[in-house]
This record gives C-alpha cells, structure tokens and sequence, in this order.
C-alpha cells in the first residue's frame, strides 16, 4: 500500500487548502514544502503587500486630514516598523496554517520533493534524494517566480523583485517600475503614496493590460494626477549599475531617454516552478513555462495533478484555493468537482484607487461578435456614501447580453471596490440575469448602490444618473 492516499508538493494557498480537504474528505494526506508554509502569496505577495498598502492609505489620509475638518502637524512615520508589521503579519498567518495542518492531520514534510515515477500504480517520490514516500495521488502546487529578462536580472540591492521591494531597509526617493500589472501598480501606489517618485514602464499601450480600456484610462488618469510618471509602449533597453543608483536607458514611444534612480522595480510576470520536480519521469507536459493540466486540474500523467501559479494563468491565490478543492473532490468523484470557469474569476489590484473586475471586458464581449452588448456605468461622484467617505473618484462599469440578460463582465475603479466585485462574482456564478439583480434590494446608503444603478444603466433605466 501507498504510505499516503495524497501528497501534495507545495503548500501555498493551492496546496494547504487541497491538502485540507483531502483530509475532510478521509484521505491520508502529506503535503512538502521545502520553505515556507502558505507560500509566495502568504509569506512574499497577497498578505504582506496588503498590509503594506494599508499603511499607504493612513499615511494618505494622515495627509489629508483638512478635506475632514481636522489638523495634524509634523507628520512622520517610521519605515523600519512599518516593513516590520508586514512581516508580523505574514508570520503570524503562516503560524496559522501551520496550525491547520495539525488540527486536520495533515503530515508536513520538510524538503524538495522529486517525482520518481511509478511502483505498481502508486507516485514515488524522494524528498531531498533521500526520503522516499509513495502515493496514489499528487498534486503538483508549487508555484512560480519573477520572470528573469535578459540583462535585466536583479540583484536585490539595486534591482529589485517583489521580496526586496517588500523588505527594504530604507525609503528610496526614486524608483522605477517595470511592468503595470497588478503586481507592478501595486508596488508603484505604495511607494508613491509613501513619498517616493516613480516612474512605470509598460511595453503595451495600456496600463493594467487585462483590464477594460477604460477602467485603465482612468486609472492611468489618477496615478498620474498623484504624482506618478507613466510610459506605455515603452521598454528598458540598457542598465547601468551605480554606486547606489541605477541609470536606465528607455525607448519611450520610440524615442530614446535616460533615467536616474534609486531602485528598479522588476514585475514583468512570472514563470512556474517546473524545474527539478522528476517531470521527465512522468508524462507530464510543459508548455511556454507552465504544467499543462486539462479542465480538471489532470495532468498528461494519471494520478497527479497541478494547480494554482505553475499550471497557468490566471496567478491568483483564490484560483489556486480553488483548483485545490476542484481537483481533490473529481478524486473522490463527487458531483461536487465541476470545472473551473475562468471568466468567473476577478481580479483585484489594491492600489489606490483599487480596481477590480470579473468577466470580459468591453472589447471582449464585443470582439466575440455573438451578443448584443449593453454597457452600464455609475459614477462614484453621484453615490452618496462615496461622496460622504471623501471618495468621489471611481467608476463602476458592467456589460452585459441583451438578448439573454446573462452578465458578461463586471469592472470597478474606486474605493473598497475589491471587496465589491464578489457581488458580481455571485451574480455570474448563480446565472444571474440583469432582471435578477435589477430586483435585489440593495441597501442604502452604500457603495453597493453603485453596481445596482450600473445595471439599470445597461437597460436604460437609471434613475439617479
């Protein structure tokens, strides 16, 4: 007999939730995890630049504290703590899953884990060449890392991933950032909101390339008006490595120009984590960097798995979470394991503002030349408890099909829009029509209200714009 039923190599958020309800599910399970429990998302992404982020937003409203009638003088902060409460929380919620692991009986092993190929119908696995655990299952979680660009590569002094941008030792007067996605705007909002200049270089003609081009527009529209100097269409031809600086060459539009600062910023994608796993004993394919996997999570070798980042886009920690419990349940053959639709995944970008989005895009929808596409906006400027919080900027956006009322994407620019979007996502998941949500009572006064007067724009009829 196999020592486990599971074994799950990786234990980001894909990994520790799958590894949880395996074991809910009465499967002996084992998961490996050769650094840290919770993963990039938990220990170096998700969580730590939240809280980040969160103390970005104070420090704005600490600056603009006249709009609500009070005054403060020589406000200051400590950077050395602020970095040291991110960790603090990525610490104590990694102790978290480590908890989980015990309550649930999830075994934990220490180590690189190497498929070995198959004993009878069991997975062999080595973990650290030495030990060696069999399975009858396994899945594959473990993640992905920075993208590296050819002589671009970072050396975590002067340039920098997202691990050295989370964990400085000092604010940089300069930076500039390599990539507008969210990972990329992210970094760039914190830091430009903590008082740092920072330019963003983007090689396609809008920021936040899988957005709506007019969510972009807007965003683009309020990181500049904040400060932030933003090139489309633009790539980093050269770096020249200083003493403590960086000059960067750029070709701006096809017009070359040069650049001093501080720190560069390197969020240009990421790759999956295939390398050293023993896929070369396995059927397994990888295609352009990922683990090809079929609509349940199945590899070309039966009995394993592969989720979250290292099986493809989109990288999101809740797409992860998610593949975890699909491909754990289509073992147990429940009628529960139904596939994955990625168009009902959002996706959250907590800059500020914060954009968010579910679904196709206006351009998408319409590019599919199979509906008939109504669009509905709202405006936060017209919402009362937006304008009540001091937050007039923001658009919420939603498309859908005429014919059969079906929603086929939601887009939001605004405050607290990232925790709006699961309405959406509730909506789509359910089948909602325009006719279901145009019924729900939404309560007022409320942001809320915005994704409510949205749909009654697509149909033409608003009543309080």
């Amino acid at each position: 007999m196999a020592d486990y039923d599971l074994i799950v190599v990786g234990g980001g958020p894909g990994g520790y939730v799958a590894a949880i309800r395996a074991s809910q599910l009465g499967l002996k399970t084992a998961v490996i995890e050769k650094a840290h429990l919770g993963g990039i998302c938990l220990n170096w992404g998700c969580i730590p630049t939240k809280s980040l982020l969160r103390t970005a937003e104070i420090n704005h409203l600490l600056h603009s504290l006249e709009a609500y009638g009070f005054k403060a003088d020589n406000i200051s902060f400590d950077f050395k703590k602020i970095i040291e409460r991110s960790r603090g929380v990525a610490d104590r919620l990694a102790k978290g899953v480590a908890h989980l692991m015990r309550t649930n009986k999830v075994t934990v092993i220490e180590g690189e884990a190497q498929l070995k190929g198959r004993q009878g119908k069991d997975i062999q696995i080595t973990v650290n060449g030495q030990q060696e655990v069999t399975a009858s299952h396994v899945i594959l979680a473990t993640g992905a890392r920075a993208r590296p660009l050819p002589n671009l590569e970072a050396d975590g002094k002067l340039v920098w991933t997202y691990k050295e941008a989370m964990t400085p030792e000092a604010l940089p007067k300069s930076i500039l950032v390599l990539g507008s996605g969210a990972i990329g705007i992210e970094f760039a909002s914190f830091y430009s909101m903590m008082g740092s200049s920072v330019t963003v270089i983007e090689m396609q003609d809008q920021i936040l390339p899988v957005e709506d081009k007019e969510i972009s527009a807007l965003a683009r529209k309020s990181f500049e008006k904040q400060g932030i100097t933003i090139h489309t269409r633009s790539t980093v031809t050269a770096l020249k490595r200083n003493a403590d600086s960086v000059t960067v060459s750029l070709d701006v539009e096809g017009t070359s120009q040069e650049v001093t600062v501080d720190r560069v910023i390197l969020a240009v994608g990421i790759v999956g984590n295939t390398e050293n796993l023993g896929l070369e004993n396995t059927k397994i394919v990888v295609e352009k960097g990922h683990i090809k996997t079929n609509e349940m999570c199945q590899t070309n070798e039966p009995g394993i798995y592969a989720i979250g980042d290292v099986a493809g886009a989109p990288w999101l920690a809740h797409k992860a979470s998610h593949e975890g419990v699909l491909c754990v349940e289509h073992m147990k053959g429940l009628s529960s394991a139904h596939p994955l639709k990625k168009t009902d995944i959002p996706g959250c970008t907590y800059s500020t503002p914060q954009i968010a989005s579910v679904g196709l895009t206006e351009d998408a929808a319409r590019a599919a030349g199979k509906y008939d596409v109504k669009v509905g906006k709202f405006p936060f400027l017209a919402n009362g408890k937006a304008l009540a919080m001091g937050e007039p900027e923001g658009l919420v956006k939603t498309i859908f099909d005429g014919k059969t009322g079906e929603l086929l994407g939601a887009h939001m620019i605004g405050a607290e829009v990232t925790e709006l979007i699961q309405g959406f996502c509730l909506a789509k998941t359910l089948e909602a029509t325009e006719q279901d949500i145009i019924k729900t009572i939404f309560p007022h006064p409320t942001l809320s209200e915005m994704m409510h007067e949205s749909v009654l724009n697509a149909f033409g009829h608003s009543i309080h714009f």
